[in-house]
């Protein structure tokens, strides 16, 4: 029997996941590490967290699956998006702190963009829209910032996502790559050329030499260096978790859509082989690229998924655990006419505002704890609705026949009820909630030739619950007319300045 190791490195922690070549799940490991708020609205990382936490979870990983070495075939890296790493190449010292997807300290390059005239030729060639979520500013930023421009076209510096970072330091030879997927998601990468864009490079006052080649999402790009495992294994795949998870739930083709439950929602369609543009406030991002040839998808993004979940228990202290979150919500009938809008980074898809902010309406004397949590639950599902409700606006109103779900908080049946209540379609949970690890897993397998094909993989994806509506229409209706109305009151809630 041969295996495969998902290297999952996200927000909030970094695990590793030992999976067989049937897709079952051996032994994972997670260890969460530290989030830096220099100022409001500003997040960073310690590279070093990143980097440490995610070597001794693979290292725990192995131990507790009592695998041989030997019979590791490959390594997947699959990685938060857009956070943004410089380092230097002699050394590999960073010469910053991580600047994290969520952080909008980069709005006023955003805004400058805008007044410039650059949005329809961002959104052309990239498929993005222009934010402060992208890389792309966020690395103009540390060049200005820290005057570093001169060493950056010498090529003295390396510019990264955390794929790059983490290939950079763990692989032998230190090759300096991202994949398709994660190049796809700076706002500096062609979509259609498949190639860094001169145009938008200039746009940013980027040196090329500053960025990484790019790479398949399945490709062997070196061995694992000896000292981590003991023998040199290869790392087959890269893709941003998103991407991986699309695969891992083998939404191979279009209109078939999957949502990610993590510390932010990101939901996915298929689109084939052809990059669809939104009407409706949704980004063209890529699915995966095999072979040279790419695959397309819609995404529509909520920054404030389980992170809302992490909020009530770390800042509110509202409840003691993230699982007892479930147990609070169904304490009570409904939230008493309580909404929650956890813009607390703004809202991204499809409102895109930069300057909303968290906001609770409807409150009265007889509101409790319960209420709020349940509340705080319930916007995750609203948010993922009006993802999804884009998504089949862009698709000309077909709907999808149902709606595949992962990530960490799709645990919570709560949830994943509401969801399927509010969306009128059957929500299924498959048996590996993990399936960005379990795509990366797969993405590696297909890299060394241990799948034949994607198809091959695919039966490794094994469904386990499905959640069917419940709720009448005319309640569904009244409840999402609440959360839009709850919406609207955080729009701009600070100045822009």
């Amino acid at each position: 029997m041969k295996y495969l190791i998902a290297l999952d490195q996200g927000t909030t922690s970094s695990r590793a996941i030992v999976f067989d070549m049937n897709g079952r799940t051996l032994a994972a490991h997670a260890i969460e590490f530290k989030q830096h708020y220099p100022q409001p609205g500003w997040v960073e990382h310690d590279p070093e967290d990143i980097l440490n936490t995610q070597v001794e979870a693979l290292r725990k990983a192995v131990e507790m699956s009592k695998v041989d070495v030997r019979d590791i075939a490959a390594i997947g890296i699959t990685n938060q998006r857009e956070t943004t790493l410089l380092w230097e190449k002699d050394t590999g010292r960073c010469v910053h702190n991580a600047i994290v997807w969520q952080c909008r300290r980069t709005a006023p390059y955003v805004e400058k963009l805008v007044a410039d005239g650059h949005s329809e030729m961002i959104r052309k060639k990239t498929g993005l829209v222009p934010d402060a979520y992208f890389s792309g500013t966020k690395l103009a930023y540390l060049l200005d910032t820290l005057n570093l421009h001169e060493r950056a076209e010498k090529g003295e510096l390396c510019f990264g996502t955390v794929d790059t970072f983490l290939a950079w330091n763990l692989v032998e030879g230190r090759p300096h790559v991202t994949d398709a997927t994660n190049a796809g998601r700076t706002m500096l990468f062609n979509l259609r050329k498949q190639e860094w864009d001169d145009e938008l490079l200039s746009m940013l006052n980027i040196p090329r030499a500053v960025l990484p080649d790019v790479v398949d999402s399945a490709q062997v790009i070196g061995n694992l260096r000896p000292e981590i495992l003991g023998l040199p294994i290869p790392v087959a795949a890269m893709a941003g978790d998103q991407h991986a998870s699309l695969f891992g739930q083998a939404c191979f083709e279009p209109g078939m859509v999957k949502n990610t439950y993590g510390t932010g929602c990101f939901m996915l369609m298929n689109t084939g082989d052809v990059p669809v543009e939104s009407n409706n406030g949704l980004l063209t991002t890529m699915a995966w690229r095999l072979n040279g040839q790419p695959t397309y998808a819609l995404e529509g993004s909520v920054f404030m998924g389980g992170a809302t979940v992490q909020w009530l228990r770390d800042e509110m202290h509202l409840i003691s655990s993230s699982a007892e979150s479930e147990q609070v919500a169904e304490s009570v009938p409904d939230t008493a006419g309580v909404y929650l809008v956890p813009a607390f980074t703004g809202l991204g898809a499809p409102y895109w505002d930069m300057y909303s902010r968290g906001t609770i309406v409807g409150m009265t004397r007889g509101t409790n704890r319960a209420h709020i949590v349940r509340a705080a639950l319930e916007a995750i599902c609203y948010q993922s609705y009006d993802l999804f409700k884009a998504m089949v606006a862009d698709r000309g109103g077909r709907m999808p026949h149902q709606m595949n779900v992962d990530g960490g908080a799709s645990a919570n049946s709560f949830m994943m009820q509401f969801q399927a209540d509010i969306l009128g379609v059957p929500v299924v949970r498959p048996v590996v909630l993990e399936t960005t690890a379990l795509g990366a897993a797969l993405l590696a397998g297909i890299g060394v030739g241990l799948y034949s094909s994607k198809e091959e993989a695919a039966s490794m994806v094994k469904p386990d619950l499905t959640f069917r509506s419940e709720m009448e229409e005319e309640k569904r209706e009244a409840t999402l007319s609440g959360w839009h109305r709850a919406v609207e009151r955080s729009f701009g809630w600070i100045e822009n300045k």
